[in-house]
């Protein structure tokens, strides 16, 4: 516990500063992220091949190209659209699948792996561009969505360790709990409405506001939920041992991505 709350208070002390600051330095920050996540991903489904049968140092370069252009494609809006040019979706496409022919070698590179590329590079280049974006738009709505995230994790670790007997997903994450999950889905709506309505507008609909922040809640927790099944897929208990206590980026990004995500439908009536 004490080399979480220490990989904690590392988080804050690098985070926080870049995300009050904001802007191009976000941005870049986001994109660092970002590709930090893409290697988490990489490694666990390709780092563990014989050396001769690892992902091909060209594919690595061109996909790791891709993904940064879509995180920090239109990084300086602040509106909620995502500007995709399909000469750009070719060229992922052209990347990932026709080295199948070129290569010739499923051990080596095979249809598996060029959709798992794609769908990493588009899911993580989508999500942390939407990250910055949400930036742009608003410090306090993206401290909302973190506020959500951060307590709705925290206690439903607490709930769980100290009441949870009902497993949520065994097969998937064996220490998550029914009890944890509505212990964390509460506090997160607490904490994050009273922000909401003391920092951003008191003057929204409540029931709207907690409808809102309780869909948002579980979401995250599905997103952690999704992440982990990814690991589980891939026989890994964390995406690597960056952040001490707390495993990799993707560890830590999970609930945010699906928060944010789910955000954009919501934005209208918030």
């Amino acid at each position: 516990m004490k080399k979480r709350a220490l990989g904690a208070i590392l988080i804050l002390i690098i985070f926080l500063p870049i995300l009050f600051l904001g802007g191009e330095c976000f941005a870049l920050f986001m994109a660092l992220i970002g590709m930090l996540g893409y290697h988490e991903l990489c490694y666990i489904r390709f780092g563990k091949r014989k050396k001769e049968n690892q992902l091909p140092l060209t594919l690595k370069v061109l996909s790791y190209g891709g993904l940064l252009f879509l995180i920090l494609n239109n990084w300086g809006s602040s509106e909620f659209k995502i500007i995709l040019d399909y000469r750009i979706l070719s060229l992922l496409l052209i990347i990932f699948f026709i080295p199948i022919i070129i290569l010739s070698d499923e051990k080596k590179y095979n249809l598996e792996d060029a959709m798992f590329l794609m769908g990493s590079v588009l899911f993580l280049g989508l999500s942390f561009n939407l990250i910055i974006l949400t930036r742009n738009y608003s410090l306090d709505y993206m401290l909302y969505f973190l506020l959500i995230t951060t307590i709705t994790d925290t206690f439903a670790l607490f709930t769980g360790l100290l009441i949870g007997k009902h497993k949520l997903a065994e097969k998937i994450s064996k220490n998550k709990t029914i009890e944890g999950l509505l212990g964390g889905t509460v506090m997160g709506i607490f904490v994050a409405s009273v922000f909401y309505l003391t920092v951003i507008n008191s003057n929204i609909d409540i029931i709207n506001l907690l409808i809102v922040t309780m869909t948002l809640s579980l979401m995250g927790q599905l997103g952690d939920l999704v992440f982990s099944a990814i690991k589980r897929e891939y026989d890994e208990k964390d995406f690597s041992n960056l952040i001490p206590g707390h495993g990799g980026i993707l560890d830590r990004f999970d609930s945010i991505i699906f928060v944010i995500i789910t955000a954009t439908l919501f934005m209208s009536i918030i």
